[in-house]
């Protein structure tokens, strides 16, 4: 077997997409709009269904993980290389984890459930930054976004430089 379950390679490039809109969303759009503008309820409703939808999906994914056979892992003739790989897999599933936690407890905290989906009428808080988890929250975006770079610049690495088709194992084909 040298390719992932094609439940793994859907979950794999339907979350990819998600993330890396999730971090734009925050990183740009809710990070510039003001909390005194009415656009921010409607960015607001939009990240927070998207964190929750890969909340469930990273979870999904992660017992798909755990039932579906998988390829061997990938051996570029460098141990340290290897077991750098394997642990970015594994961080990945733990930071967009917490990520999503941590979004779950500044919105607990700052009353969002009802203000943005209950339409309490309520005003948003003035900043964020009051309430603890949004520290970490912004931590783990930064990992995230880290997580990401080097995740596409391993791609490229392999892709076009090892030319090992490894990016093939994360795609659908024969012996999936």
């Amino acid at each position: 077997m040298n390719h992932y379950h094609p439940l793994m390679v859907v979950f794999h490039w339907v979350l990819a997409f998600m993330v890396i809109m999730g971090l734009i969303m925050g990183n740009s759009v809710l990070s510039e709009t003001a909390n005194s503008d009415p656009q921010k309820l409607f960015y607001l409703k939009m990240h927070m269904s998207a964190g929750l939808l890969i909340l469930v999906l990273m979870i999904i994914r992660l017992f798909i993980r755990v039932f579906t056979s998988r390829p061997p892992s990938a051996d570029i003739g460098n141990k340290t290389l290897n077991k750098l790989g394997t642990a970015t897999h594994y961080l990945f599933y733990l930071v967009i984890i917490l990520m999503a936690g941590s979004g779950l407890a500044i919105a607990n905290m700052a009353g969002l459930p009802e203000i943005v989906f209950g339409a309490s009428g309520a005003p948003l808080p003035e900043s964020f930054d009051m309430y603890p988890p949004r520290i970490a929250h912004g931590i783990l975006g930064m990992v995230l976004l880290f997580l990401v770079v080097g995740h596409l610049s391993a791609f490229v690495y392999h892709q076009f430089i090892r030319k090992d088709a490894l990016f093939s194992r994360m795609w659908f084909g024969k012996g999936s």
